[in-house]
C-alpha cells in the first residue's frame, strides 16, 4: 500500500498492517495513545471488522480494509458530513481506477454501489481526546472506515453484494485504489472546508445518489417508513415524502420500496 503523491505532499501518514481485528479498532487505540493525524491506518485483513450497529464486516485478504485519522475539523456536531466527504472521495476514486462511471453510485448514509449492489461502506466513528486547554478540555477525533470488496464479496446475507473483480480485466487491486483514495480524500477534504463547503459536497453526492427521486423504505430501530427520496438537507439528513407528508430521518437501513430488496452498513 502507498499513499498517492497529493495526499504525501499534504503530510498524511499511512500505518499498512499485515492483519488487525479491526483497523476503526487500531485507529482509536492509537487516538487514545494519542495519535492525532492525518494518518490512514490499512491492514491485509481484519480479523473481527464491523460495521454500523456493530454488524459484522467480512474481511478477506485481498479487500480493502482502511481508517483514516482526522482532528482538526471542527465542532463534534459537522462530524457526521464526514461520511458524505468520504463517500464522494471513494467514488471518485472507483471511477478514477476503473473509467466505469455510470456503474457506481452512492446510497444513503454510508454505502458504496457497483451496478445497484453493495460493494462497500463507510463507518464513522467519533474519540473525545484531551486537548490540554482548559477552555476546551477534549476535542473530537474523526475515523473515517472505508471497506470496499476488491477480490470477494461475502455470500448469504439479506441484500445482493458485489465485488470490483465482476467488472472485468479493468478492475483495480485494493492498493491502487487505496492510493488513488488517499489523494481523493485530501480534495474532498478541501472542498468540504471543515464544513464550510457542504453545500458543495451535497451537490456532488446528490449527483450519484441511488434511488433519487424513487419510493424506497427506510427502517428504523421502531419503524419502517415507506414514501420518496426526495433529496437530503442542508445537514445531510435523508428528506422523504410519506402519504403523512415530509419525514426528515438522521439514519437507517434504506431499500427499495415497499418490501427490502438491500440493505445498508458500513465498513
Amino acid at each position: 500500500m502507498e499513499l498517492g503523491l497529493l495526499a504525501r505532499a499534504c503530510g498524511v501518514r499511512l500505518l499498512a498492517l499485515e492483519s488487525v481485528d479491526s483497523t476503526n479498532d487500531e485507529a482509536r487505540r492509537l487516538i487514545e495513545a494519542g495519535e492525532r493525524g492525518p494518518l490512514w491506518v490499512v491492514a491485509a485483513r481484519q480479523t473481527h471488522g464491523h460495521g454500523r450497529l456493530g454488524r459484522e464486516w467480512i474481511s478477506p485478504a485481498g479487500n480493502l480494509h482502511a481508517s483514516f485519522v482526522l482532528s482538526d475539523f471542527g465542532e463534534t456536531a459537522i462530524a457526521p458530513q464526514l461520511g458524505f466527504v468520504a463517500g464522494l472521495a471513494a467514488l471518485r476514486a472507483l471511477r478514477a481506477a476503473t473509467g466505469e462511471a455510470p456503474r457506481f453510485a452512492l446510497k444513503w448514509p454510508n454505502d458504496l454501489l457497483l451496478d445497484g449492489a453493495k460493494l462497500g461502506g463507510i463507518l464513522l466513528e467519533n474519540v473525545g481526546a484531551p486537548t490540554g486547554d482548559a477552555r476546551r478540555p477534549t476535542a473530537s477525533v474523526a475515523i473515517i472506515g472505508i471497506g470496499v470488496n476488491c477480490v470477494e464479496a461475502p455470500s448469504g446475507l439479506p441484500f445482493e453484494a458485489r465485488a470490483l473483480t465482476s467488472i472485468g480485466p479493468n478492475a483495480p487491486d485494493a492498493a491502487t485504489l487505496f492510493t488513488l483514495l488517499s489523494d481523493a480524500l485530501v480534495e474532498t477534504l478541501d472542498l468540504w472546508a471543515c464544513g464550510e463547503g457542504f453545500v458543495r459536497i451535497r451537490d456532488a453526492w446528490l449527483k450519484d445518489a441511488a434511488y433519487l427521486g424513487a419510493n424506497i423504505r427506510v427502517e428504523l430501530p421502531r419503524e419502517a417508513i415507506e414514501g420518496r427520496f426526495e433529496t437530503i438537507d442542508a445537514t445531510g439528513r435523508l428528506v422523504l415524502a410519506t402519504r403523512d407528508g415530509e419525514r426528515i430521518i438522521e439514519a437507517g437501513d434504506v431499500s427499495l420500496g415497499p418490501r427490502q430488496t438491500a440493505a445498508g452498513g458500513a465498513a
